[in-house]
This record gives C-alpha cells, structure tokens and sequence, in this order.
C-alpha cells in the first residue's frame, strides 16, 4: 500500500506512537499542534532499583502496556480509530527491543486501517515540541508558516542525547555538535547515584540545588576544542565523584577527606553540580550563535529543558542575543507521543511523502 500526501495546509488528526525508551506513549494531534489527548505510561518505577534503564525489562513493560495506551490516548482525545487520518511513530533512535514495540503496533494500525504511517526521529520530534500546545483556540491566531522561525538553532538535552542542530525547517537540520561520552541527563542520573538519591536523578538534583549554594565546591566547566560544539560531562561526574569520596595521598600529595554527606552539603553540590552542567551548555550555544550569526530561533528539547536554571539560562541568554526561544511546555518536555504525532505531521504534509507500513522499521541510530 503506498500513499501519496502533498497537502500543505490541513487539520488531520494523527496517532502518534512512542517507545523508545522507557515511557510507553500514545498521543492525538490536530493539524500538527493541537494535542487531544497525551497518555504516557512511565516506567521509573520498574527501574529504579537498577538507577538505569534495563533494556529488557523496558521492552517487556512496553509489550504489555502499549495497547492500553493507545486506546487510552483515542478515549481522552474522544474519537475513534476510524477518525484517525495518519499514524506517526518514533522509529529511531533508541532501545530496539523498545522500539520494535511501538513499530510493530503502529505498522498494524496503519495497514488495518489502510492509513499513512510516518516513522519520526525521535531526537528531532523534541525539537518540535516547543509548537504544541493544549488549547484549540490557539491555531486560529497561528500560522502554518513556519518560514520567519528559521534558520534555527536547535538544542536537545536529554537522557540519551546531548546536541546542537542547525535547523532550516521542522524537518530539516543538521547536527552541529553532540556528546562524546554522557548525555546531560544520563551525567545528572549517575550524579545522583552518586549522592545516594532517587532515579531519576535530574528532577531531585535540581530541587536540592534551588536550596543550595553553587560556589562552596569547584567543579568543570567542560569546553573542549575552542571551535566545539560538542558535549562532555564525564569529567563533570568524575570530579563529583572525588569531591564525595575524598582524594588519598599519593606521592608526598596531600588529598582530600571525604564529604560528610549532610542535607546541607548534598544541597550545595547539586547546586555546584547543576551550575557547572548548565554553564556547559550555555557555552556551547554562545559558540553555535557565533558561529550561525542568520539564526533567529533557539528551540530547545528533551527532559532536562525542564530543568529550572537550564529554562532561566537559555531566556536570559536568548533575550541578550536577540533570538526567538521556544521552549515545550512541561508535559512535553519528557518522552512523549505527542512531539511524535506533530512531527510526523509536518512530515507528512510538507514532503511528497510515501508511506509503506509494510516496509518501514526500528532502527537503533539516526538516519
């Protein structure tokens, strides 16, 4: 079954299906913006005695949730599969026993159903999500053209993924930078563990950061090369490390004693820890600014662009720059189904786009 779509400008419902990782998602979306409903299943609690995503027990999970979750996501949406206009599905990257989930129930959907099928990067999906909105109402007031918004500039900051994209269009971009070791948020995981906090760690390090003081304890600022864009917070986790554990003598070197790990001391470094990691970034993007001086737009991506000192950075430094920023409003800021079905709306209508469910698939990397 192949289909043809080349209408630019249409208010077509579509599902949306997401299991990259460990959120299983369903979502309905009008004309690209307008989210009907928004289900998401979270897998935190099965993970976190591990303090880390175990890939077969996310798969299982997701098996056995993502029928729920979509009918779920039709019931609060109030429509019917047979309303659904085209099915969109986060196809890479990712986990691929998670993914094949999502794959395989959206590639069934869609050939029962003889609708489109559009597999999404999921990367990319969060930079979209700064579009989506809750209220109906909204679209009238909002064009479909997208034009005086680009070129961008493109930041995702998640789990899996740290990155800088030079965007041209919601579906075109280019990757400008990305991390060579740990992913922001898997830095602030593994700084939590570290403190003996709960998974995941980015939410509860930034709540004990606000309460606390980042100039008490001297961690990185990772900037590598003087051209980079690209991330590295290992060094960033490493100097936490030393500053709980203490440092030993070695060689005539005096080192360090070992943190007493009171509320007050935890609380000062996570707020050391959040300053460093987020000051990181700033710098990065100050480079990519530089460096693409026609970009008028920042958006930005991915769980930790919830996090509070990344929000109020990013304002400030997009206000002293002149940039527009757009940022996902809080729900959509983690994994969710919802970027997915935008995204692959945009997709379907400003491509020539060929649908086969039949033979789209999972894939692990970005295409």
């Amino acid at each position: 079954m192949t289909r043809t779509h080349t209408n630019p400008d249409d208010n077509r419902l579509v599902l949306g299906i997401e299991s990259s990782c460990d959120e299983t998602a369903a979502a309905v979306v009008r004309g690209g913006r307008t989210v009907l409903s928004n289900v998401i299943a979270s897998q935190h609690d099965l993970h976190a005695e591990y303090r880390g995503v175990v890939p077969e027990i996310a798969s299982r999970a997701h098996a056995e949730r993502i029928d729920k979750v979509v009918k779920l996501a039709l019931e609060h949406a109030q429509v019917n599969l047979s309303d659904i206009d085209a099915i969109a599905m986060g196809n890479r990257p990712g986990l691929i026993g998670s993914l094949l989930v999502g794959v395989s129930a959206a590639k069934a959907l869609a050939f029962t159903l003889s609708r489109p099928l559009v597999g999404v990067d999921h990367v990319l999906s969060h930079l979209y999500a700064g579009f989506l909105h809750r209220t109906p109402s909204a679209d009238q007031n909002a064009s479909t053209d997208h034009s005086n918004l680009f070129p961008a500039l493109g930041l995702v900051v998640s789990g899996g993924h740290s990155a800088i994209y030079r965007l041209s269009s919601p579906t075109s971009s280019l990757r400008l930078g990305t991390t060579r070791d740990d992913a922001i948020g898997e830095a602030y995981d593994k700084a939590a563990a570290l403190m003996n906090l709960p998974f995941p760690g980015g939410p509860v390090v930034d709540k004990l950061a606000q309460a606390g003081g980042p100039d008490r304890f001297d961690l990185p600022v990772s900037r590598l090369e003087p051209n980079s864009l690209d991330f590295s917070f290992s060094g960033l986790k490493t100097a936490l490390l030393y500053t709980l554990r203490g440092v030993p003598t070695q060689r005539g070197r005096g080192g360090t004693p070992a943190l007493d790990p009171t509320d007050a001391n935890i609380a000062d470094l996570c707020a050391a820890f959040q300053h460093a990691a987020v000051k990181a970034v700033a710098l990065k993007l100050e480079r990519a600014m530089h460096q693409n001086p026609d970009c008028v737009t920042l958006f930005v991506g991915g769980g930790v662009s919830a996090n509070s000192l990344l929000r109020s950075t990013l304002t400030d430094l997009c206000r002293q720059s002149g940039l527009t920023l757009k940022l996902p409003a809080m729900e959509f800021c983690l994994d969710n189904a919802a970027m997915i079905a935008g995204l692959g709306h945009q997709t379907l209508t400003t491509r020539n786009w060929q649908s086969d469910p039949l033979t789209t698939s999972a894939s692990a990397s970005s295409t």
